[in-house]
């Protein structure tokens, strides 16, 4: 019987002490993944974020993966329609924060780091700004696609091999249209990409911004000077195929659209591809690896 008693008090006193040191130890790591996207309400383009989303998933099984939209109307769009709740970053973070996230990997679907990838490290260095219990052991932001010349020429491979079929025929010309950031150096690299591309096929690739520049009337230029193609292939150079590819990129009924600009200037054989590039496995393997190097 006493040595029941003592087993019952050595077991007691292992609680408690267990209990005191838990209260007063430091919080255990536990790391989460951040995606971050403009966002899209059309169920077809959606499927280019979730590609991206389980990319993530798949290659990081032990961290939790959640998802972040930046545009207000689209959240707002979701909710009303479909009930469905997106976070802002800056909901997601605080969230992820009050739940004991030790360490935040934010890693954005952007093309290029252009104003709303501004607006995303605004949001990141405010809250690495804070330290104590309301800050983040590490809190990182991953890079876009395109940010550097070594990028350009990666993106200009995967969209050689993503176009390989259609660029079979010689007299077919590609014609990708990104969205662009107005008055903003990162534009630039719409331009870079462009050369690129010229290495690796010249006068096959066209690309224009429905933003910025390189516009349509510029697009139009340099397939003029390229007299062996006569056919049109006309993609959206954006993650997601939605509202600028559909309307802007492809509309029907839109008269300046670029699929009716480009009718108008006397191409006759035009065919819209009018998948996201989030839904490619090299863009989605590049994801991956953006991840990796920011967990480094």
């Amino acid at each position: 019987m006493q040595k029941f008693l003592s087993l019952v008090l050595v077991i007691a006193l292992v609680a408690v002490a267990s209990a005191a040191f838990a209260h007063g130890a430091a919080k255990a790591d536990k790391a989460g993944i951040l995606v971050v996207s403009f966002g899209t309400s059309m169920p077809q383009a959606r499927r280019a974020i979730d590609n991206l989303v389980n990319a993530a998933k798949n290659n990081f099984p032990e961290t939790e993966v959640r998802l972040a939209f930046t545009s207000n109307i689209i959240r707002n769009k979701l909710a009303s329609e479909r009930g469905e709740i997106i976070d802002t970053p800056v909901q997601a973070l605080a969230k992820m924060n009050d739940e004991g996230f030790t360490h935040v990997y934010v890693m954005p679907t952007h093309i290029i780091p252009g104003t709303e990838y501004d607006e995303i490290k605004n949001v990141v260095d405010a809250f690495n700004s804070l330290k104590g219990k309301y800050g983040f052991k590490k809190l990182a932001l991953g890079a876009p696609y395109l940010n550097s010349s070594e990028d350009c020429a990666t993106m200009a491979k995967i969209l050689f091999a993503r176009f390989a079929q259609q660029l079979k025929n010689k007299d077919t010309g590609i014609v990708l249209m990104g969205h662009g950031t107005p008055e903003h150096i990162a534009n630039a690299l719409y331009s870079l990409l462009q050369v690129e591309l010229d290495k690796i096929s010249y006068g096959r690739f066209f690309v224009g911004t429905v933003e910025a520049t390189p516009k349509i009337e510029d697009v139009l230029a340099k397939l003029r000077r390229n007299k062996g193609v006569k056919k049109l292939v006309i993609s959206p150079f954006m993650i997601v195929a939605g509202d600028h590819a559909n309307n802007d990129l492809a509309g029907a009924d839109d008269d300046e659209s670029w699929l009716n600009v480009l009718k108008k200037a006397g191409y006759k054989s035009i065919t819209p591809y009018l998948v996201g590039m989030g839904e490619d496995v090299a863009i989605a393997r590049g994801f991956v690896e953006k991840i990796k190097e920011i967990m480094k």
